[in-house]
């Protein structure tokens, strides 16, 4: 089932966001300050790929200093705006029965995109 989900999540629009990431972590890529937070939005886009059985847990490590340091830099330079839009789809996307499931995981993707620094995303 969770392969079929992810096929129509890739239809749906899935593919047009990981591209999105995978661009914009190539342009972030191109200072040396902005390697780490291209790191996070391969994350992203990785998740946002095949999302159906996937989770997104925190790590050991992500109540550093460095790490919080990182996400309040990352919220204020765009991860406020990209948890928004997902927000905003994932409200959209539950009004019907059939797009919860895809609702669901664009709140997953929000989380993520919120605060990505320390998270470790798994397969379940």
């Amino acid at each position: 089932m969770g392969c079929l989900m992810n096929l129509l999540w890739l239809l749906l629009g899935g593919i047009f966001t990981a591209v999105e990431y995978l661009i914009s972590s190539l342009l972030m890529m191109l200072t040396i300050i902005g390697i780490p937070f291209g790191m996070q939005t391969l994350k992203l886009a990785g998740l946002a790929l095949w999302p159906f059985g996937k989770e997104v847990r925190s790590g050991n490590r992500s109540g550093g200093c460095l790490y919080i340091l990182m996400n309040i830099l990352w919220i204020f330079l765009g991860g406020i705006w990209i948890c928004l839009s997902h927000l905003v789809f994932g409200a959209v996307l539950c009004i019907t029965i059939i797009g919860i499931p895809f609702g669901l995981q664009h709140f997953k993707l929000a989380a993520l995109a919120l605060s990505p620094f320390g998270k470790d995303i798994v397969t379940v």
